[in-house]
C-alpha cells in the first residue's frame, strides 16, 4: 500500500489499545513564523546548504535504495527537494517527520509529512505510534519505527522536541516594526497641504474648490510646479518627514532570529568568506548531517552516512592551492583533484602520482636497514683483511 493509500485511507480501529503518552503532544506554535521574511529568508538559507547533503551507503550494494536516498526519495519529489522540505520542517516546528514506504521490509519511498499537530500512543506490546492531525484536519497513524524523525530543541518531551515560543517575542517585533514603517509611509502621504478660505463657503463649495485646486495644481499635468492663489484662498504646503526606523532596534531583532536558528547575514545574502561559511557549515550543517545520517541508519537498517564535500564552498585559488600541496604526496588521485575543481572525471583518472622525492615509511625503514646491513659489511670486511 502506497504513501497516499495509508495517508487517506478510512481510519480502523487499532488491533490493540492505545495508551496516550503523557507530555507525548505536540502542537505547533501558531504565530506562524514562516510568514516572517525575517525568519523565513534564514530557514530558506539553511535549508538550501543542508539540501545539498548526499546520503551514501558505506557498506551496502542496494541500487534501488541508492537512488532512492540520491535520486528521487518518492514519486513527487527529487532528493534535493525532499531533503529541503524536511529541512525546512525541522527549523519551523523543530520536528520533522518522512514515512518510510516499505514492501516486505524493503524501502521503496521516503515521503516527507507536513502537519499541523502530532501525539504520541502506545500499545500494550510497548510499539510506539505517532497520530498525526493534517493541515486538512484528517488524521493519520504510523508505527514510529517507520518514521524517520529529526528533531531541535529536545529538552522538555520525552519524544518530541520544543516549539519555537522562546522565538516569539522577536518575531512579533520584527511583525510590529514592518506594520509601524508601512503606516508612517502611507501616512506621511495622506497630507500634502491646507487651503485656507478668506470666506464662508458651505460644505459643497468647499469640496468643489478643494477638487478643483488638486486637479490644476497638484496633478502631474502641472508641469511648471506653480501655484497660484487669489485673495479668496491661501495655500500652506505642508512637509512630513520621511518614515524612518530605529536600525539599532533593527539589527538587534535580526540577530536575535539569526543566533536562533544559527546563521549570520552573511550567508544569507551570500557575501560570506571561506571562514564564515566553515563556522556555519561546522556548527550548523554538519550536525545536521550528523543527525540525518544516524536516524535515516537507525530505522532503515543499513549504515547510511551524509555529506557534502565542503571544498566545494571554497574559492578556485584555494582548490588549486590544495590540490598543489597534496597531490604530489598520493594524497589524492587525479579524479579527486578534478571533482574538487567541479570537473567531470577523465579515464583511468583513478590513480594516485606521487614524486619521487617522498616515499612510503616502509620503504624508508627498508633503505635505512639496507644501507646499515651495507656499512657493517664494510666493517666487519675492512677488519678481516687487516687480520689477515
Amino acid at each position: 500500500m502506497n504513501f497516499f493509500a495509508r495517508l487517506f485511507k478510512p481510519k480502523e480501529k487499532p488491533t490493540t489499545e492505545l495508551i496516550r503518552i503523557p507530555n507525548g503532544q505536540f502542537t505547533s506554535w501558531n504565530g506562524n513564523a514562516y510568514e516572517s521574511d525575517l525568519f523565513r529568508s534564514a530557514v530558506d538559507a539553511i535549508a538550501r546548504n543542508a539540501a545539498k547533503l548526499k546520503a551514501t551507503l558505506v557498506s551496502s550494494a542496494n541500487g534501488e535504495l541508492e537512488k532512492i536516498l540520491q535520486i528521487s526519495p518518492n514519486p513527487y519529489m527529487t532528493t534535493y527537494d525532499f531533503q529541503y522540505k524536511l529541512i525546512t520542517q525541522l527549523f519551523l516546528t523543530n520536528n520533522a517527520f518522512a514515512l518510510l514506504d516499505r514492501d516486505n521490509g524493503q524501502v521503496q519511498g521516503i515521503y516527507p509529512i507536513t502537519y499541523a499537530s502530532a501525539e504520541n500512543y502506545m500499545d500494550s506490546a510497548g510499539n510506539l505510534f505517532v497520530e498525526f492531525t493534517l493541515k486538512n484536519g484528517r488524521k493519520a497513524q504510523f508505527e514510529y519505527k517507520d518514521l524517520i524523525h529529526l528533531r531541535r530543541h529536545f529538552a522538555d518531551n520525552e519524544f518530541l522536541g520544543s516549539d519555537n515560543r522562546a522565538l516569539r517575542t522577536a518575531l512579533e517585533l520584527d511583525n510590529v516594526q514592518n506594520q509601524g514603517l508601512t503606516a508612517a509611509i502611507k501616512n506621511s502621504a495622506v497630507l500634502r497641504g491646507l487651503l485656507k478660505f478668506t470666506q464662508l463657503l458651505g460644505a459643497e463649495k468647499l469640496k468643489q474648490a478643494k477638487d478643483n485646486f488638486i486637479r490644476d495644481f497638484l496633478s502631474i499635468s502641472n508641469s511648471g510646479g506653480v501655484v497660484v492663489t487669489d485673495v479668496q484662498s491661501e495655500f500652506v504646503p505642508l512637509t512630513s518627514p520621511p518614515a524612518t526606523i530605529d536600525s539599532a532596534q533593527l539589527e538587534l531583532v535580526k540577530k536575535k532570529v539569526f543566533d536562533y536558528l544559527g546563521i549570520s547575514e552573511q550567508i544569507i545574502s551570500s557575501s560570506y568568506t571561506e571562514d564564515e561559511f566553515s563556522a556555519f557549515y561546522e556548527s550548523t550543517i554538519e550536525p545536521l548531517a550528523v543527525q540525518m545520517s544516524l536516524e535515516f541508519t537507525r530505522k532503515i537498517g543499513t549504515q547510511i552516512i551524509f555529506e557534502s564535500g565542503r571544498l566545494q564552498f571554497t574559492s578556485n585559488k584555494t582548490k588549486v592551492t590544495l590540490i598543489k600541496e597534496l597531490l604530489p604526496y598520493g594524497v589524492l588521485t587525479i579524479n579527486q583533484s578534478l571533482q574538487i575543481l567541479n570537473l567531470p572525471p577523465v579515464e583511468n583518472g583513478d590513480i594516485r602520482l606521487q614524486t619521487l622525492n617522498v616515499i612510503s615509511a616502509d620503504k624508508a625503514t627498508e633503505y635505512q636497514l639496507t644501507k646499515a646491513g651495507s656499512r657493517n659489511d664494510r666493517e666487519n670486511g675492512g677488519v678481516r683483511n687487516d687480520a689477515g
